[in-house]
C-alpha cells in the first residue's frame, strides 16, 4: 500500500511559512515523541535553513521514556535543543521560553548593545498535522485561541498569539510532504493518526502495528489480547485478536475490519503502554 496525503492548503501553507520566516527569531518545531524522525517534515528543513530552532517532542506521555531520552540526545548531537513535552497535560511547557531565550541569547545581547529596547521573542510553530500544535498554543496562552481537533488538518490559517510578555507565537497549518520516500514513514504516520483514516487501508495499518508490537513489545501484545503465544501467520494473528476482543460477524467469523480498528485504537490510546516507533538503532545501522 502506498500512503500519500497532500491537500491543496498544505502547498499554500508551505509558501506562507517561507514568506513569514523573516518575521520570527526562532522556529519551534513540534514532532510526535512516538515518531520523532518520521514526524519531521524534510521540506521544513529546506525552508528553515539556518534559522535558530527548538524541537519539542510532544505527546511524550505516549512514548517510551527511555527512547525519548535517546532522541533528545540525538537532536543535541545535531546541534539542536530538544525538549520532551505533553501539551495535553501541560507537562514540560515551562521550559520552552527559557530554552528559546538560551538559544537566542547572542542575538538579543547584540540588540541590547545597539541600544534596542527589549521585546518579546517572536517564534513560529511548525509541524505536521495532528501533532498537537493548537493544543500547545492554547496551553501556553492559557486560553482557547487556536482551533483544536483530533482530525489532521484542522488549522488552515496563520495567526499571531501572545504568550505573556516574553513570547509571541505565529501558528501555522500542519504541513505534510508530497511524497513519502520511505513507506515505513507513511505507515508510522498513519498508525499514530497523522493521516486521515478515511483514505487508508486500515487492515494494512493494523498489520503493520501488530508486526511492530511482535518485534519490539511482544509481552505487551500477549498481555493485552490474552495470548499464550503470538501466531506466525497473518490471518491467525487477526483471528486471535478478533476472537479475544469479540470482533465477530454472524456464524462466529472474525470481522477483520473491526479487528483492525480495535488494534489501531488500542495503540493510539496507549492501551498497550507507551511506545516509540522510530528507533535510534535504525539510523545508526543506516549510517554504518
Amino acid at each position: 500500500m502506498t500512503i500519500q496525503w497532500f491537500p491543496g492548503h498544505m502547498a499554500k501553507a508551505r509558501r506562507q511559512v517561507t514568506e513569514k520566516l523573516k518575521l520570527v527569531d526562532i522556529v519551534i518545531e513540534l514532532v510526535d515523541a512516538r515518531i520523532p524522525l518520521s514526524s519531521r517534515n524534510p521540506m521544513i528543513e529546506e525552508i528553515i535553513g539556518q534559522k535558530p530552532r527548538l524541537v519539542l517532542l510532544n505527546k511524550a506521555d505516549m512514548a517510551d521514556p527511555v527512547k525519548t531520552n535517546q532522541w533528545i540526545s540525538y537532536f543535541e548531537e545535531q546541534g539542536i535543543t530538544a525538549l520532551a513535552v505533553n501539551a495535553q497535560g501541560g507537562k514540560g511547557l515551562h521550559s520552552i521560553v527559557q530554552s528559546a531565550k538560551d538559544i537566542l541569547k547572542e542575538k538579543f545581547d547584540r540588540m541590547k548593545s545597539r541600544g534596542m529596547r527589549p521585546r518579546a521573542i517572536r517564534a513560529m510553530i511548525v509541524g505536521i498535522p495532528n501533532v498537537g500544535k493548537s493544543t500547545l498554543i492554547n496551553r501556553l496562552a492559557k486560553k482557547n485561541i487556536a482551533k483544536t481537533g483530533n482530525t489532521p488538518g484542522v488549522t488552515k490559517a496563520q495567526q499571531w498569539i501572545k504568550v505573556g510578555k516574553e513570547l509571541e507565537l505565529l501558528d501555522t497549518p500542519g504541513i505534510l510532504w508530497p511524497k513519502f520516500e520511505d513507506q515505513q514513514v507513511g505507515y508510522k504516520l498513519a498508525l499514530t493518526g497523522a493521516i486521515k483514516d478515511t483514505i487508508l487501508n486500515l487492515q494494512d495499518i493494523a498489520l503493520y502495528g501488530l508486526r511492530f508490537l511482535e518485534a519490539h513489545y511482544p509481552e505487551r501484545l500477549k498481555e493485552r489480547y490474552s495470548l499464550e503465544e503470538i501466531p506466525d501467520e497473518v490471518i491467525a494473528k487477526f483471528d486471535a485478536v478478533g476472537k479475544k476482543r469479540g470482533c465477530l460477524m454472524g456464524g462466529g467469523e472474525v470481522d477483520y475490519d473491526k479487528t483492525s480498528e480495535v488494534i489501531i485504537r488500542d495503540i493510539r490510546n496507549v492501551q498497550l503502554g507507551p511506545m516509540t516507533f522510530d528507533m535510534i538503532e535504525e539510523i545508526e545501522s543506516e549510517e554504518e
